[in-house]
């Protein structure tokens, strides 16, 4: 069976804010089927500006919290730019990609469903790591 990859509709260049942008990276997570247990936070880290575009980079912080270890013990990070670009017109949307902490695959939210695992998986690496030390 083939997956539906799930996304939204972003925002014109013309409409975009820093909180707009936040917002609707706060719409795209909700789009994502990962289970109740993990909770995130997201803040605005950056304006960017290029030749040829502003960038505007982003971060949700994942963790998995419990009632014995309320903090836990690793968490994972997936970055966001929302990318608005000078030679588009400002009614075109907003570019978003965003990559996972420890990886520089960098992906579309149109082209690729997130996966729960990934976040698992670098959870594990971390944890893992600690324990060598």
């Amino acid at each position: 069976t083939k997956r539906v990859i799930k996304n939204i509709l972003w925002t014109t260049a013309k409409n975009f804010t820093v909180e707009r942008g936040q917002e609707q990276i706060e719409e795209l997570i909700s789009t994502w089927d990962i289970h109740e247990s993990w909770l995130h936070h997201s803040e605005f880290l950056e304006e960017e500006e290029l030749k040829d575009s502003k960038r505007y980079h982003y971060r949700a912080c994942w963790g998995i919290p419990t009632r014995r270890k309320p903090i836990p013990q690793a968490t994972a990070s997936v970055f966001f730019v929302i990318v608005i670009s000078k030679f588009k017109p400002d009614t075109a949307p907003v570019e978003v990609f965003y990559r996972l902490e420890s990886s520089r695959l960098i992906r579309r939210p149109e082209q690729c469903q997130f996966r729960e695992k990934w976040l698992k998986d670098i959870i594990e690496n971390k944890v893992a790591c600690t324990k060598r030390l």
